[in-house]
This record gives structure tokens, sequence and C-alpha cells, in this order.
């Protein structure tokens, strides 16, 4: 006897943060992540939002993580 089919998947949109409205990633065929939204906003988002766990064993992490300012890149 043949298999039932089983219906297609409807593909569900993830939930995301109101910041990140739209966001969308993928990888292409040579293992590049492409996205819709530019690298900065993302690592300012993250900047934000999420404690790195590799400075919270710091004494000073407190202090560095009220003064937060995005760093500023040399245009070469």
């Amino acid at each position: 006897m043949p298999r039932k089919s089983s219906p297609p998947k409807k593909s569900k949109k993830p939930r995301v943060h109101k910041e990140l409205e739209g966001f969308e990633i993928s990888i292409d065929p040579f293992g590049e992540l492409k996205s819709n939204v530019d690298i900065e906003k993302i690592n300012e988002f993250l900047n934000r939002n999420v404690d790195d766990k590799k400075l919270a064993e710091r004494d000073d992490y407190e202090e560095l993580k009220k003064g937060k300012k995005p760093r500023k890149r040399k245009e070469t």
C-alpha cells in the first residue's frame, strides 16, 4: 500500500522583538549568512539587550554594563 502523503507544513514566521520586525536571515550555498538587516544594527541591539556571560565574572562588569557605548570604527 502506498503511504499517505502528509500535507505541506505552513512555515510560520518566528516571534521577534519589535526592533527587529521583518528581520530575515539565510545561508547561501557557500555557507555565507545573508541578512536583510545591517550587521551593525544587529550588534547594537545585542549590546543593549543581551548580557555578556564572559564579562560577568569581572569585578567592574556593572560599570561596563552601565556605560556601554558603541565603538567607532576606524575608516581606512
